[in-house]
């Protein structure tokens, strides 16, 4: 046995379909990591909602490993209006415990619509009430401490980590 460079690696490279929607989520190591786990769940985007991370910081491209480099990311001003441009094609889920929410290890896959918005809130705030609100559905990690909440990224890896093991069995069918 030997640990493998990440030049040995054999891992599959596969497109999954899923947008990262930021809502104003502004720590430059959280946006860093999340940079990463787009990277690593290779989805189609980042889209940054209101605040514009600073991209030059050096915090942000540590964390990163050169990843904001790599992965397709784009700013929208109007929120709502982005997530209606592509709502035909895609469901939007929002990673929030609300008095709707359901685990995430329940997310089901929709054969209809071909591709999975996925909000991420800000680290204080979370997700705004107007996009939780056009939100077809809300997901939620179930915790186990005394603590409702965890750090952003952590919670984009858990959720990407759902999200994709069914979207990988449903294509597999």
């Amino acid at each position: 046995m030997e640990q493998l460079s990440h030049f040995e690696e054999k891992f599959s490279k596969e497109k999954f379909p899923v947008i990262l929607l930021l809502d104003n989520i502004t720590g430059e190591a959280n946006v860093g990591s999340i940079f990463r786990l787009a990277d690593a769940f290779n989805v189609e985007k980042i889209v940054f909602a209101g605040t514009e991370p600073n991209l030059n910081s050096r915090r942000l491209q540590k964390t990163a490993r050169n990843t904001h480099t790599t992965v397709v990311y784009e700013f929208t001003e109007d929120t709502p209006g982005y997530i209606k441009s592509l709502n035909h094609n895609s469901e939007v889920y929002a990673l929030e415990i609300t008095s709707v929410s359901i685990p995430v290890e329940d997310f089901q896959y929709s054969e209809e619509k071909k591709g999975v918005i996925l909000i991420l809130g800000n680290e204080v705030s979370g997700i705004s009430k107007e996009l939780l609100e056009i939100s077809d559905k809300h997901l939620h990690i179930n915790m186990f401490g005394q603590n409702s909440s965890m750090n952003v990224a952590q919670a984009a890896g858990i959720a990407l980590y759902e999200i994709s093991k069914t979207i990988f069995a449903f294509t597999k069918k």
